[in-house]
């Protein structure tokens, strides 16, 4: 085993061939089991064909990073062997029909057993019973999920995949004898209580916890599961979902629903991004409130359109012509990205200002086991203000603030404009008189902004000599890591916002004697920012470009390295 108290498991084949049915249904299986689970896919950005692959990790403890070694590797093509082979060791137990393991490993014949059972293309869930019974769970943790897996798709289909789990689990318990491969891995306590959710449910619960009323999205990956999360949650809630023409319209619609009232966000990538980006500038001159999500992939152009990356800092930071203020938060966890979700909603309100939420591809599509998301104590504040009969919806104040209304909230008149405006949002062309007042008006929010700044993170000894810088959903495989090091000479900083930057960052960057930024860029962008900002110099950085997250393994050695 790759270690002592966990276990991962590699699925892995061509698209089509339900491998994320075998994912769906063993953490769901497992997680009965109690035991923490945790899955991330790597797929091509094909709708049959190519190799795709699920791993999957179970452990005692919380499992939250990516493993590169596994243990089980279960293979549904001779293609899919040749690719992920340089993942397995000695020690790796190789499973898959006769002819795609070809004497390898251990043969299942998942599409023989899956006829017996009634259909072949119940193959998948052969597969779900082998590994079930290699690992010597029981069958009656994996028949409930099979049933309501199946549930929408009528008996006979429901009795022949529960058929072709239960033929599997008895291969996969001859198996365990077989290959003399004992699982020994104990679980964990109840886990019932906990949620089985990934980083675009969280992002969609945080956004229903922030009392958000609407989306309005142009799908796009990998930022279209929010717009999906949400679509679903719409028919326990009252809110509206419309997927729309463009990123264009998307944005625009977002800004007019806030204008209205309603607190309203999209969510996109940074090539549909690209094309909000009059809309931010839009909402920066009409004080308008919007919640932003970006879901990070790698380019330029359609780039590898399935794949992560940590590329679009400079892209969502200075998005729109002219200057006003935003505020950008970079979660690095599920319940992270609920919490900072829900917080970009009233800080929106607050300050009047675009916010965004930057994840990646990784983030949104890993899956895990957490408490349950609670919006229980959770404040949500609109700062909205009757418009008098005198109302001016861009009043001149000492703080660069305005009371906000929206039209039908009180008797006066709630007007905005996209060209310069006097106070009462009324076109002006006085260049040196109420046009620069507004120009200064805006700019005084950026103190706002900066106040509310969330402090970066400290992990680990407060003396380190070498401090590893990071944002977003770097972090956990970062931690990880440093548990395996237990090196008591490094620390980690974990930026959850990384615009505006906070006060307390440079006093924490100064701590080490070495600063190390990790990112998922060809450039270490946020270590310029945080450069520019601070006046910290650091050592060369810990890049990954492919399209591919950091595996826990990669991160030691190259944290031994700058060692």
């Amino acid at each position: 085993m790759a270690q002592a108290n966990d276990f991962v498991i590699l699925l892995a084949g061509e698209a089509g061939q339900g491998i994320q049915s075998i994912e769906s249904v063993l953490l769901r299986a497992l997680k009965r089991c109690a035991y923490h689970v945790f899955a991330t896919s790597e797929v091509m950005s094909r709708v049959r064909g190519g190799t795709n692959s699920t791993t999957l990790r179970l452990g005692s403890h919380r499992v939250r990073a990516l493993p590169h070694q596994v243990d089980l590797f279960v293979a549904f093509s001779a293609e899919a062997v040749r690719r992920y082979t340089p993942r397995c060791t000695a020690e790796t137990l190789l499973v898959g029909d006769p002819a795609v393991v070809s004497g390898a490993g251990a043969a299942a014949p998942f599409a023989a057993l899956a006829t017996e059972a009634g259909d072949k293309r119940a193959a998948s869930m052969v597969a779900a019973g082998v590994i079930m019974g290699l690992l010597g769970q029981p069958l009656s943790a994996l028949i409930p999920v099979v049933e309501a897996h199946f549930s929408a798709k009528g008996e006979a289909l429901i009795a022949t995949n529960v058929a072709a789990a239960t033929a599997g689990h008895r291969h996969g318990q001859a198996l365990a004898k077989d290959t003399a491969r004992p699982f020994a891995l104990p679980p964990a306590t109840d886990l019932s209580q906990e949620i089985l959710i990934n980083g675009s449910q969280a992002i969609a619960l945080g956004a229903l916890a922030g009392d958000c009323d609407a989306i309005f999205s142009y799908p796009m990956s990998p930022g279209t599961g929010v717009l999906s999360a949400l679509a679903h949650f719409s028919t326990q809630t009252d809110l509206v979902v419309e997927q729309v023409e463009d990123e264009i319209a998307a944005i625009n619609m977002a800004l007019g629903a806030n204008y209205a009232g309603a607190r309203a966000m999209v969510t996109t990538s940074g090539g549909g991004f690209a094309l909000m980006t009059e809309g931010i500038s839009l909402a920066g001159i009409s004080e308008t409130p919007v919640v932003v999500h970006v879901a990070q992939r790698p380019g330029p152009g359609t780039g590898l359109p399935t794949r992560t990356a940590q590329e679009d800092l400079n892209l969502v930071r200075y998005a729109g012509h002219g200057l006003f203020a935003r505020a950008i938060f970079a979660p690095a966890t599920l319940e992270e990205a609920f919490a900072l979700t829900h917080q970009a909603f009233n800080l929106a309100d607050a300050l009047q200002i675009p916010v965004f939420i930057l994840s990646d591809q990784y983030l949104v599509d890993t899956t895990y086991n957490v408490p349950p998301l609670s919006s229980e104590g959770l404040a949500n504040d609109r700062h909205l203000v009757a418009a008098e009969p005198d109302y001016q919806r861009y009043q001149l104040t000492p703080s660069g603030l305005s009371p906000r209304s929206v039209p039908g909230f009180g008797p006066g008149r709630v007007c905005v404009d996209s060209d310069e405006h006097d106070e009462r949002g009324r076109i002006t062309e006085d260049l040196d008189g109420i046009s620069l007042q507004m120009k200064d008006k805006r700019f005084r929010k950026f103190a706002l902004v900066q106040e509310a700044a969330l402090p970066p993170i400290w992990h680990g000894p407060a003396d380190a000599e070498l401090l590893l810088v990071a944002w977003g959903s770097t972090g956990p495989a970062i931690e990880e890591a440093l548990a395996r090091l237990a090196s008591p000479k490094v620390a980690h900083l974990h930026f959850p916002q990384v615009w505006p930057i906070h006060a307390s960052a440079g006093a924490l960057l100064r701590r080490a004697g070495r600063r190390v930024a990790v990112e998922n860029s060809q450039e270490a962008t946020f270590a310029d920012w945080l450069r520019l900002e601070t006046g910290v110099s650091f050592a060369p950085p810990i890049l990954k470009y492919n399209g591919l997250a950091f595996s826990i393994e990669e991160l030691v050695s190259r944290i031994e390295e700058a060692l």
